[in-house]
């Protein structure tokens, strides 16, 4: 039978142990995207297919995901514009597919938003761990105070920031990312403290740091080129400044 552009869940009502979370699958792999599914859905998800951009993105406007798991090479539109066509819409956390040694997609992949990748093959059970954890970090966090310094402001419950009053539109890495600098101003961290803080991994591609470091710097910062509040610390890694007493060039 011919494979259907846009596959949604046969039960929408039927999540399980992942708390109904609804996960919309793009990969224009049947193969691929009948694993990805498959472990998706016994861990408890509902999960949507699209077999192409234009599809992912009329199905995502019917039934908006949770997450969305999309592959970077897609035909009619390839995945950076979804996931730029997506985030204008709304905010919705993306986990990219990318080849294995595509570096300069996977950072690209980031730069439009991208708040995680999985480079194939890879296994459907990691796939399945990361899913976990990006969704964790979406959920409203009770009982944590709001923080400010330096103009910013993050409320964790509501998982809203601000800059001098106006709202700053943040991914979801994005705005963990910019918590965990306020929670310690003035402490330096490497990369590799990073993503193991605000990622969550004892491993990983580092890139995924810096580009989101560049990506919060351009939102936050005055002047991105001359970063006053995210200091790179050189050999170390990077330093929240709520003075934004002297400025080092970005790394």
């Amino acid at each position: 039978m011919e494979q259907q552009p846009y596959e949604p869940a046969a039960d929408a009502s039927a999540g399980r142990g992942a708390g109904g979370a609804r996960v919309l699958v793009v990969d224009d792999d049947p193969t691929v995207a009948e694993v990805v599914s498959g472990y998706l859905d016994r861990a408890g998800y509902v999960v949507d297919r699209a077999g192409d951009g234009p599809s992912a993105l009329a199905g995502a406007a019917a039934h908006w995901p949770d997450l969305v798991v999309l592959d970077l090479m897609l035909p009619g539109m390839d995945g950076l514009e979804v996931c730029r066509r997506m985030r204008e819409r709304g905010p919705v956390p993306v986990i990219m597919l990318t080849a294995r040694g595509d570096e300069d997609d996977r950072i690209l992949g980031l730069e439009v938003g991208a708040d995680d990748y999985v480079t194939k093959p890879f296994s459907p059970r990691e796939l399945v761990l990361r899913v976990e954890s990006v969704l964790r970090r979406t959920r409203p966090l009770t009982g944590t105070r709001s923080l400010s310094s330096a103009g910013l402001t993050i409320d964790p419950a509501a998982r809203r920031a601000t800059k001098n009053g106006a709202e700053l539109a943040l991914t979801l890495r994005e705005f963990d990312l910019l918590a965990f600098f306020l929670r310690h101003p003035g402490l330096a961290y490497s990369r590799e403290d990073l993503m193991r803080e605000v990622w969550g991994w004892d491993f990983g591609d580092l890139s995924t740091v810096t580009v989101h470091v560049r990506r919060l710097r351009n939102k936050v910062e005055d002047d991105p080129a001359r970063p006053r509040l995210i200091q790179t610390v050189w050999g170390v890694g990077y330093r929240f400044d709520p003075a934004g007493t002297s400025a080092r060039g970005e790394e």
